[in-house]
């Protein structure tokens, strides 16, 4: 246990800050198989589409790297484009 208040509060907000992180990341994963399990292009065009968005949001916060939600986002992107041929 921590010795020192400041060593308690960093505690207390580290906890807080991982929950909110978690369930960003929990967001994100469900956007992302909500594109990949789309049954027609027109239904992953539009789950793409908030996905990009939450992909924005989560980079934006500083929880995943920009290169990684480019990375994620250029990925879905060609998933959709396969499906529409």
């Amino acid at each position: 246990m921590p010795q020192h208040k400041s060593c308690e509060k960093r505690m207390r907000t580290s906890a807080r800050q991982r929950s909110r992180n978690r369930a960003y990341l929990a967001k994100m994963k469900s956007a992302v198989r909500k594109v990949r399990e789309a049954g027609s292009h027109e239904e992953a065009v539009k789950a793409l589409h908030e996905a990009n968005t939450v992909l924005d949001t989560v980079a934006g916060k500083g929880i995943i790297h920009r290169n990684r939600a480019a990375d994620k986002k250029s990925r879905l992107a060609r998933h959709v484009k396969s499906l529409a041929s």
